[in-house]
């Protein structure tokens, strides 16, 4: 079952207060815990909330993440230089997500990091999206989209989130982190 961004919110602020935070935190940094997976996350600068949740999502799974802007490193203009760091971070980082609610996949950019993660990280089963919609089964996608494995709630109150593939098989989403 596809998260809505409300599921999502909801989840990643339980996370937040589960963890003894008030608010997200947004500042310009990454994590960089001990964990020994680490994720590129792909995302629109639209979506900030989201992407803020995500990271909340994902570091409360013990999940090292990388996300552009909270890098210091990166310039603050977006030049050929910010390019040339996204692409090495796509390699550097085990798996790539892209955060997909229906306005990403208009960004210009994350079509581009989709692309070089596709060419590094499909082959390797490192790549997946996270699509998340506004409503129960709103969620637009691409048909390219289609080939990407997809993060998806399970629908089973006990079981773990899970990766559902383009086959139609699934993993839990600990499994394919750890993979």
């Amino acid at each position: 079952m596809i998260f809505t961004k409300q599921e999502f919110k909801a989840l990643a602020l339980s996370k937040a207060k589960n963890r003894g935070l008030i608010a997200l935190n947004e500042a310009r940094s990454y994590s960089e815990n001990s964990s020994k997976t680490s994720i590129f996350l792909s995302h629109s600068h639209k979506d900030r909330e989201l992407i803020s949740q995500a990271k909340e999502f994902f570091e409360n799974l013990g999940i090292r993440i990388y996300v552009d802007w909270a890098d210091k490193t990166m310039p603050e203009k977006t030049s050929a230089e910010t390019a040339s760091k996204i692409k090495s971070q796509i390699r550097k980082n085990d798996k790539f997500i892209l955060l997909a609610p229906n306005d990403a996949i208009t960004s210009r950019w994350c079509n581009w990091e989709v692309g070089i993660g596709d060419a590094h990280k499909l082959l390797l089963d490192k790549i997946c999206t996270l699509p998340l919609a506004d409503n129960r089964d709103t969620w637009q996608g691409n048909e390219y989209l289609q080939i990407y494995p997809r993060i998806e709630n399970s629908s089973n109150y006990n079981a773990d989130y899970k990766i559902i593939y383009p086959n139609g098989n699934s993993d839990s989403l600990t499994n394919w982190l750890n993979k």
